[in-house]
């Protein structure tokens, strides 16, 4: 009988240490696509820290959908990318903004105007220049 009420007093403290409650929140701070090439920049914040991601799906592979994260681990590092996108801006095509973890290159187009290509662990995306420029009055009001 004592070993019963032993085992029932300990079980909930067992279990209880086994769960543990983290409070994290993801806010959507730009959606540039939502259809089959998707690019979001969000913020993640965990407990206190804060990191910001750009959730984009591979280009590619077109047959397979492998979406790629690419993690700014606080805001300084997600204003050099926008440094980045700003430079390339005023640059010409063939200019390349590279990176530890990735780079991105400008390339221009006669009819198109200039094409921006965000290659990061074996994934690659493009966007346009007035893509570029939502991120960069996003990140710039942060």
């Amino acid at each position: 009988m004592k070993k019963l009420f032993f085992i029932c007093l300990c079980i909930p403290f067992a279990v209880k240490a086994q769960f543990k409650i983290v409070n994290t929140a993801t806010i959507d701070l730009l959606n540039l696509r939502s259809t089959t090439w998707p690019i979001n920049l969000q913020r993640v914040t965990k407990e206190s820290d804060t990191c910001y991601v750009l959730v984009f799906r591979s280009q590619e592979y077109i047959n397979e959908v492998i979406m790629k994260t690419l993690r700014f681990p606080n805001l300084e590092q997600l204003k050099y990318f926008q440094k980045g996108l700003s430079t390339l801006k005023t640059g010409s095509t063939g200019d390349v903004a590279e990176f530890k973890d990735y780079t991105i290159k400008r390339i221009d187009k006669k009819k198109e105007g200039s094409w921006y290509t965000l290659v990061f662990d074996g994934g690659l995306t493009n966007f346009q220049q007035p893509e570029a420029d939502k991120m960069i009055a996003v990140i710039s009001s942060l």
